[in-house]
Parts: C-alpha cells; sequence; structure tokens
C-alpha cells in the first residue's frame, strides 16, 4: 500500500529579488535548521483532456530530495491534500495503486506525461524547543515546461508545510512573508501555474455543483415555492453522484465508513430514480437500477463484513482473524470490480444523467405541489409492507422487504426537505427509526449466519462453544428488535402535508 500523510501547506508567489524574511520568533519556534538545497526533478502524468488536474489532483514521478518517488495529491480541504507516495519504478509505469485511486476521474483513459518541472529547492525547518520539526519552509526557483517542445517558463514561489505546528504558526509564517514582499500564490499547485488555460473546469463537477446551488439559493433567498419538481430531484442526485466520486478514492483505500457512504449514495440514487419516475423520463433512467443495484452489491460485500467485525468486537481473535481475512478479500474483489468499464460506463450515464437529464412531464410542476404526494406514495408502499408482516406466510422476507421501503421512503423524504421543511424532516425520522428497529434485527439474522457458518467449521469444542454463547446473545438481540417493531410503528405519525 502506497504510503501517506494529510499534507498542510500554503503558496506564495515571490519576486526574482525576494528576500527570504527571518523565520526566527514564530509561535512555537525555538530554532531555525540549516538551510538545505535539493535539486529536484518531477514529470506529471495526466489524462490528454487533463482530467486530474481539472479536479485539482496532481500526479507526479519526482527524482531528487529525500521523497524521491511517485506522488499523489488530491485536495482534502482548504490548504490541505491527502498526499499518497509510492517508490521510482519505472519512469513511464504509473503505480496500480495510484492509478486505482484516479480511476474514477480516468475512467481507462491513458495517464501520459504532460508537464516536467525543474526546481532548485532551499529548505529551512523550523525547530520547536524539543527539537521537532513545526513546519517546513522552501523556496523554490522553478523552471517548466507543458510539453516536449513548449517555452520554459521560470518562476519563484516559496512553500510553507506544517509539521506538528498548528494554524497560528501556518498564519504567522504567511504574515510575515507577505510582509517581506510575496503575495498567496494565485494556484494551488505548480503544475496549475504552468498548464493554466489549458485547464478546463471538469464539465459533470460543474454540471453537479449548477444543479445543488440553484436549490440552495432559492431555499436561502425564501424562493423555495417557485422551485420545480426537476430542479429538486436532479439536486438530490448531483448530491448523489458528487459523493459517489468523492468516496471512491477512500473507499478503495478502506478509509473507515467511506464504503458506508459511497454504498449509501448509490442506494440513494437508485430510490431517487425509482420513486420518481414521473418526472424523469424512464426510458433512460430504468437501464440505470440494474447496474445501481450492482455496484450497491459489490460495495455490500465489503460493507457486511466490517458490520460484523464492528459488531464482534472484543470477541475471540480466533473470530476476528477470520473475518478481517474475509474482509480484506473482498476489499480485493471490490478493488477490481471498480477498474472495470462496467463501473466506468456507470459514472459516465451518471454524469449524463446530471448534466443532460431526461425530464419528464412532471418535471415543470412546481415542488411543493408535487412532492407531497410522491413521498406519501413511498410512504404507503411501506406501510403496505408492514402489514404484509402479519399474513405472510414469510414473515422474514416481509420484514426484510418493510424494512427497504422504509429506506426509500426516508431518501424521499430527505429529497423533498429543502421544499417541504419540517414536515419532510418529519417522514424522514419516522421512517429511519423504523429503518433502524428492522435494521438492528436484520443485523442479527446475518451475524447468527456467520456464527452457525464458522460453528461448522471449527473442529474445537472450546471455538465451538464460545460461538454457541455468541449465537445465544445474537439470538436475544434480534428478538428483542423484532419484538419492537410493533411499539416504534405505533409511535410514527407519516405524512402530512
Amino acid at each position: 500500500m502506497a504510503d501517506r500523510h494529510l499534507e498542510i501547506e500554503q503558496k506564495y508567489d515571490a519576486a526574482a529579488d525576494f528576500v527570504l524574511p527571518d523565520l526566527s520568533g514564530l509561535p512555537g519556534v525555538a530554532a531555525l535548521g540549516e538551510p538545505e538545497v535539493h535539486e529536484l526533478h518531477a514529470t506529471y502524468f495526466d489524462t490528454a483532456d487533463l482530467r486530474l488536474a481539472a479536479n485539482k489532483i496532481t500526479l507526479r514521478r519526482r527524482r531528487g530530495g529525500p521523497d524521491a518517488g511517485w506522488h499523489l495529491k488530491m485536495p482534502a480541504g482548504p490548504d490541505s491534500k491527502q498526499e499518497l507516495r509510492a517508490p521510482l519504478g519505472r519512469p513511464l509505469a504509473v503505480p496500480a495503486r495510484l492509478a486505482g485511486l484516479v480511476a474514477v476521474h480516468t475512467r481507462g483513459a491513458e495517464l501520459r506525461p504532460v508537464a516536467t518541472l525543474e526546481t532548485r529547492r532551499t529548505v529551512v525547518r523550523l525547530l520547536g524547543a524539543d527539537g521537532a520539526e513545526l513546519a517546513e519552509v522552501a523556496d523554490d526557483l522553478v523552471t517548466g515546461r507543458g510539453g516536449a517542445d513548449a517555452e520554459p517558463e521560470r518562476w519563484r514561489e516559496i512553500e510553507v508545510e506544517l509539521g506538528t505546528g498548528g494554524p497560528d504558526l501556518l498564519k504567522a509564517a504567511g504574515k510575515r512573508l507577505r510582509k517581506g514582499g510575496a503575495k498567496r500564490a494565485k494556484s494551488s499547485s505548480k503544475l496549475g501555474r504552468l498548464l493554466g488555460a489549458a485547464v478546463v473546469p471538469s464539465e459533470p463537477a460543474a454540471a453537479r455543483s449548477a444543479a445543488r446551488s440553484r436549490i440552495a439559493a432559492a431555499t436561502c433567498n425564501g424562493k423555495a415555492p417557485a422551485i420545480t419538481t426537476g430542479e429538486v430531484v436532479l439536486a438530490y442526485l448531483a448530491e448523489q453522484v458528487e459523493t459517489i466520486v468523492t468516496v471512491d478514492p477512500k473507499a478503495r483505500l478502506g478509509e473507515d465508513d467511506a464504503v458506508h457512504k459511497m454504498r449509501v449514495a448509490v442506494r440513494r440514487t437508485r430510490s431517487a430514480l425509482r420513486s420518481h419516475r414521473p418526472v424523469l423520463d424512464p426510458e433512460r433512467t430504468v437501464p440505470l437500477g440494474p447496474e445501481l443495484r450492482w455496484l450497491a452489491q459489490v460495495l455490500g460485500e465489503v460493507r457486511d463484513l466490517e458490520v460484523l467485525r464492528m459488531r464482534f468486537e472484543g470477541a475471540p481473535d480466533f473470530l476476528l482473524d477470520d473475518l478481517e481475512r474475509r474482509e480484506r478479500s473482498a476489499y480485493r474483489r471490490m478493488n477490481t470490480v471498480l477498474k472495470e468499464p462496467r463501473y466506468f460506463a456507470l459514472l459516465d450515464d451518471l454524469d449524463r444523467l446530471v448534466a443532460d437529464p431526461p425530464l419528464g412531464a412532471a418535471a415543470a410542476r412546481k415542488a411543493r405541489k408535487e412532492l407531497p404526494g410522491l413521498v406519501t406514495r413511498a410512504w404507503d408502499r411501506m406501510a403496505k409492507e408492514y402489514a404484509s408482516i402479519r399474513t405472510s406466510a414469510d414473515p422474514e422476507t416481509a420484514r426484510h422487504e418493510t424494512r427497504k421501503e422504509a429506506k426509500r421512503a426516508r431518501y424521499a423524504a430527505e429529497l423533498a426537505v429543502p421544499v417541504l421543511g419540517i414536515a419532510a424532516k418529519r417522514v424522514v425520522k419516522d421512517a429511519k427509526r423504523l429503518q433502524e428497529v428492522l435494521g438492528g434485527y436484520q443485523d442479527g439474522v446475518i451475524a447468527m449466519e456467520h456464527l452457525a457458518a464458522a460453528a461448522k467449521r471449527t473442529k474445537n469444542p472450546a471455538e465451538a462453544f464460545t460461538l454457541g454463547v455468541l449465537y445465544g446473545k445474537e439470538q436475544v438481540e434480534a428478538e428483542s428488535a423484532r419484538d419492537r417493531l410493533a411499539t416504534t410503528w405505533s409511535q410514527t405519525l407519516g405524512p402530512s402535508f
């Protein structure tokens, strides 16, 4: 796995005659390290249409300096980037691990050299009283080429990157640099500065942002009554697609809760397309259903094992070790699937859905009038499934279907919150409570099935006894959740628009 860390830095443009000011006396700084000079040679990789740069991502192979190797930097917040590293390897062979982390953007397109940078870097380290590196100030003389035949561009910039120091140090260092004549850099990366206008904003990202912004602006300005149903549905879908794209690399890395967030976004998308068929032309949206279901199942294998591992926290090592092995295998399978053309095709279809929505007849109707009916219908479908639990020959299946309909009712109400406000929030709350009770029961059933299968595999009497005890505990908890369902249902109010 590639090394990674959170990079927090600020960049400043400086004139050729700029003199680096005295950096002593900054918050927490007890001493300055001796200046170190490095010659850095970096080749930047991107697709032919610069998709990584359009999403403020940089991928480079750099020789020279103490951190020579491949570096992938992805936005992580203001002045922050998640940086992942890999060994130098071969000059033109992008490490598969790093290529996979940007596949949600490249989608099978070739990564190739797009620019080179030669940097003479002078580094001064800001040290604390205990000798810890609080920050690093790099004075860079840069020569960049945006292609083999391009004329070289030269500039100077100063980088301040935090080590163990805090935001106050970053702010104070910036203030001193500006006082000395430096200015905050207009670009957050050297590559962005070099390529300039050649980097065209990502059209899918722009479409998602525009869809969300229209609703945000209308609700903030008190113009929610004028919003159309199509605009609300489109903003909700844009939010889910944005989540899928943003969380994809985090899911591949196994970051906490990332797979769960991505899976929920996929389910919300599928649910919105199903619940709002009068708003969107089924000819284009119905084919997306099976593909979204497929992706949710791929993510679900990992998520179900994560839930089991967390549920059995504190259990004997033999059980946890087995779960961890299964989870690692599931992650490998997931990462393989997320590199397949089928996944990229689905992402392309979702982008087109937001950028060129297939709006139906109901899309132009006022959301305040149309959405109550759509939310109520979703609730009624859930209520019908709930009623079938008592009469069904297969109550287990009926409970499972009720849980799925509870999710759909919740998602339909979530979509309507920007327009219907408190009334929709109440439906969300009621549906969520039902979903959680049914989910507690379902999680217990899955845990019991896993324990029963593990008991069949073991030949150790002590392990079998432990598994039996855990099975009994899960059975009690599952039955308790099942018995709470009627009480929870009686406490719901349902839609009242």
